[in-house]
């Protein structure tokens, strides 16, 4: 690892160098590439310097000890290194994590398309609590949210929706989201009183950029109709709606937010850039993603990652048996808890596979 760490620390120091070279400067597209390689190094080597500075004082204090000492003077020296050491083991974990192969994905922007399942209008109406939860939480880490398409029902539920969460490291912070998400309350729609199970899926997909998935324009047929709201009723008149197919996979994508057909079709063809990316990733991992598996989960959105239950305010993670009492809290988009622990016991998880 120690060895690893110096060659990151040469490198680290070369693209400084060259950083700083006027020739460099003048060709702006290598500058920005070897900018951000610089960054993506930045914390793994501030941490190996502050380990080499506590290793190097952790020799100091036992070189003092050897000398003769005031006993006062003594213990001082003596608790200063029992911290030191637990400094270096803590900094020795960082440093692993550092190291672990980075998702490439992370620093992307998020598709995320948020679907009523089971339940009837109850999943449809916990389908929009969802998307005010992740829109708030987007809002709390300074994130753009963009509608891309939304299916509404006729007293507010939300049968899809599909947005844009544009902000750096979004993907490697809502990655986890993919899946089931069950809800257990007494439905708006319920007379009765009774408590239903209801749920609404998740999928939480990178954005594509247009140099990740090449379309071929004869590969895709596209459709312009008017767009509609609820139950039907007339939004639009003009044809603005577009419906684009993606023949050899059979992948369709409508959107009809805008009013502008050439705006739709610019958000329909994003959508499917990450689907496509999402499939063809997928087809690549192939058997790899079964092994891949942690108990994190796959994102599969066939799995029951969390339940929201309203009666006891309680939300549970399935993955981690993780259960916070803050349910409303949660639906206002504090999910720092849930997501830290996911992403730490995936980083755990990694960790064993390289030990």
């Amino acid at each position: 690892m120690l060895e690893k760490l110096e060659h990151l620390e040469e490198r680290y120091e070369e693209l400084s160098r060259l950083l700083s070279d006027p020739e460099v400067i003048s060709n702006q597209s290598e500058w920005q590439k070897h900018a951000k390689a610089h960054a993506a190094l930045t914390e793994v080597v501030s941490t190996f310097r502050e380990y080499k500075d506590v290793v190097k004082n952790i020799a100091g204090n036992k070189e003092l000890l050897e000398d003769k000492l005031e006993p006062d003077f003594r213990e001082l020296v003596e608790a200063e290194l029992e911290e030191l050491k637990e400094k270096k083991e803590d900094l020795e974990k960082r440093l692993k994590i550092l190291l672990l192969p980075k998702d490439p994905n992370d620093e992307k922007n998020v598709i995320m398309e948020i679907r009523g399942g089971t339940g009837g209008e109850e999943a449809a109406l916990f389908a929009g609590d969802l998307l005010k939860m992740y829109s708030r939480y987007a809002e709390k880490q300074g994130w753009k949210t963009e509608m891309l398409s939304a299916n509404l029902t006729d007293i507010g539920g939300i049968k899809e929706a599909i947005i844009m969460i544009e902000g750096r490291g979004a993907y490697s912070r809502l990655k986890f989201e993919s899946g089931v998400h069950r809800v257990q309350r007494v439905p708006e729609t319920e007379s009765g009183g009774r408590i239903h199970t209801s749920a609404a899926t998740v999928a939480v997909l990178p954005e594509a950029e247009e140099v990740d998935v090449q379309i071929n324009p004869n590969d895709i047929r596209i459709d312009i109709f008017c767009s509609s709201g609820p139950g039907g009723q007339s939004v639009n008149t003009t044809q603005s709606a577009v419906r684009i197919t993606h023949i050899p996979t059979g992948l369709v994508v409508s959107c009809q937010d805008e009013k502008s057909q050439h705006k739709n079709k610019d958000k329909a063809m994003k959508v499917l850039r990450a689907r496509l990316l999402e499939k063809a990733q997928e087809e690549q991992m192939g058997e790899m993603a079964s092994a891949r598996k942690t108990m994190v989960g796959s994102g599969d959105r066939s799995e029951r990652i969390r339940t929201y239950n309203f009666p006891q305010g309680r939300v549970t993670d399935h993955r981690i048996n993780l259960t916070s009492y803050r349910l409303e809290d949660v639906l206002q988009g504090e999910l720092d808890e849930f997501i830290d622990a996911l992403i730490t016991t995936d980083q755990a998880e990694k960790l064993k596979k390289v030990e």
